[in-house]
């Protein structure tokens, strides 16, 4: 689901738990104190995690870490291996203090700063992604003329079906979407972020004339590997940074030329149509951890250097965000690989709205520490 990067290469709403609360943990151990050893440091496939003291954290203490906690508990529903144990202190710490979850934090986690597998601490980067809201309609118009497809039958998980272009072109590739459009938008290169962004909402115009909010998640895609349409107009000189805008601008004055475009990305994405219930409208789609994302609060990172449902610490300082919070590892995406990179779930909106815009503006340094149970 993750983005931004790949042009070129809290919310307050309490979150409800069917399910009992288990059995309350054996008393937490003492936080370490200066004169006590560090546990050792550890190999986690892509990174190496060095134990550090939480006075390291820049900024520990500052962050208002209430505004993760919702985060925190949705990422238990599925909890990562060896924190299943904690998920009932932290339900039980949603109604707690700063101070009391601050404290608690502080005895039942040890930080670990997250660098390349040699030790090797190089500058990492932080991007953004959001969740799009696109005017739609449900049935093809003169004005809406590009589909969003559910999965062709017959789709094979990592077998290559037919490419963006051949989908537009060929009559068999035609054929075996027939049926398969769930809406229809006004703007190719809008689906083509949507796309990119790997779900989003949908304003969708019935054919009766009533209209309804719906999500479309990320459902499969055609086996093709990604190529960056912002990459192939920079190579080409047709413009000068890679933004959404740009490309569009560049689209409006070459509309000859707009397929080409299209086109240089083989890879298409199928979505599925999910009901937005109020609650749900509440949230983010579910990331890759199989949660709801928390905007601000939940980033996308590569799982084999950081497991889904980690809480991390985050430290980036930029023109568009400088920040030292609490996340929760909770999502991926094709362009987050490596040790220090994540990707900031920013929200859901359209063109104007604070979520594009910081998504959009969104490249800076970026630096990160685990918080791994005692």
């Amino acid at each position: 689901m993750a983005a931004w990067a790949l042009i070129v290469g809290s919310l307050g709403a309490c979150a409800i738990d069917p399910y009992p609360y288990p059995t309350p943990a054996p008393r937490a151990p003492a936080p370490l104190t200066d004169n006590d050893p560090l546990p050792p440091a550890q190999q986690r496939g892509k990174s190496r995690w060095t134990p550090v003291r939480w006075a390291e954290l820049p900024g520990w203490g500052q962050d208002q870490l209430h505004e993760a906690w919702n985060a925190w508990v949705r990422g238990c529903e599925r909890p990562v291996s060896g924190h299943t144990a904690l998920c009932g202190e932290v339900r039980q710490l949603s109604i707690a203090t700063p101070a009391e979850q601050q404290a608690w934090v502080v005895r039942r986690f040890q930080p670990y700063r997250v660098s390349e597998p040699d030790g090797s601490l190089s500058q990492g980067l932080l991007t953004g992604y959001y969740e799009p809201i696109l005017p739609a309609s449900r049935v093809p118009t003169a004005t809406h003329r590009t589909p969003l497809y559910g999965p062709p039958d017959g789709l094979r998980p990592g077998q290559p079906w037919y490419s963006r272009q051949e989908i537009d072109t060929l009559p068999a590739a035609r054929a075996a979407l027939q049926g398969k459009a769930i809406a229809w938008l006004a703007d190719p290169i809008d689906a083509l972020i949507l796309q990119i962004q790997g779900s989003g909402r949908l304003n969708v115009s019935e054919p009766d004339g009533s209209q309804r909010q719906v999500r479309v998640a990320f459902a499969a895609h055609n086996g093709h590997p990604y190529q960056s349409v912002g990459r192939w107009l920079l190579d080409q000189r047709a413009i000068s940074e890679a933004s959404w805008e740009a490309i569009k601008a560049w689209a409006a004055r070459n509309p000859q030329r707009l397929n080409d475009m299209l086109w240089s990305n083989p890879r298409t994405v199928f979505f599925r149509e999910e009901k937005l219930s109020e609650l749900d409208a509440r949230f983010g789609p579910r990331g890759a951890q199989g949660v709801p994302l928390t905007p601000g609060r939940s980033i996308a990172v590569d799982p084999q250097s950081i497991p889904y449902g980690t809480p991390v610490w985050l430290a980036t300082q930029g023109p568009t965000l400088s920040q030292q919070k609490l996340v929760l590892a909770q999502d991926t995406g094709g362009a987050i690989v490596g040790a220090v990179r994540a990707d900031l779930f920013t929200g859901w909106g359209g063109w104007t709205d604070p979520a594009y815009t910081t998504a959009a503006a969104l490249k800076q340094p970026l630096q990160l520490w685990v918080l791994w149970p005692r």
